[in-house]
């Protein structure tokens, strides 16, 4: 092997011990928090060495903050594409709405991945460890100002305040949605358990594009 091939090895090899470490550590994160996972926990469910984590994120703290920012970006990144695409084919507010709620859902179309999301979600939430403009910079920002620039080329009659608070009620309901197929799975006995995830697209898309309407006609003050 030349030192070519033995630099791809390692370079190849250095990529799957840090996406294991980071798939371990968003496992452990999840159920049990940032104080109740060791480096060690985590290095071993990897199948790594002790000082893995050192090595390849500084600490537990510098890889809690890696984890979420990976996702983050990557959330984002496909919502700006979603975007981008469907605009390309001048449409309704309801199929805006529409290809951005089914994008939106797409991380969490694995039940097992949606919950341990939404564990890491609340326990950051209550915690607060990460950088104060974390979720702003890598993935609210962006993609407010991408759905900001859309209504406004379907919607031209709307100013940028009311779009955005219409965007941001959109993303309230979908945030909603996740939360009570979380806090509802396995249960029976109520009509709530049983609305399918295409229904409960269709009520937020038409109901998110009845206000943004009412808001260009200058019917909400």
């Amino acid at each position: 092997m030349n030192s070519l091939d033995e630099k791809n090895t390692v370079t190849k090899e250095a990529r799957v011990t840090r996406k294991r470490l980071l798939e371990a550590a968003e496992e452990l994160f999840a159920q049990n928090g940032f104080d109740g996972t060791a480096i060690r926990d985590i290095t071993t469910k990897a199948n790594r060495g002790p000082a893995a984590v050192n090595y390849f994120f500084g600490d537990k703290r510098e890889l809690y903050e890696e984890l979420f920012r990976l996702r983050l970006r990557e959330m984002c990144e496909s919502r700006l594409q979603t975007i981008e695409a469907i605009m390309q084919k001048k449409p309704t507010l309801e199929e805006l709405f529409h290809e951005y709620c089914i994008d939106f859902l797409k991380p969490f179309a694995d039940p097992q991945q949606s919950q341990r999301f939404m564990q890491l979600f609340f326990r950051e939430m209550a915690e607060q460890r990460l950088p104060k403009n974390m979720f702003l910079d890598e993935l609210a920002a962006p993609t407010l100002a991408a759905m900001e620039e859309a209504i406004a080329v379907i919607c031209p009659n709307i100013n940028k305040h009311d779009a955005m608070m219409c965007i941001l009620s959109l993303t309230g309901q979908l945030v909603h949605y996740m939360q009570t197929r979380v806090l509802f799975d396995g249960a029976e006995g109520h009509s709530i358990t049983s609305i399918a995830t295409d229904e409960s697209i269709d009520h937020i898309v038409r109901f998110s594009a009845a206000g943004i309407r009412a808001y260009a006609k200058g019917d909400m003050k």
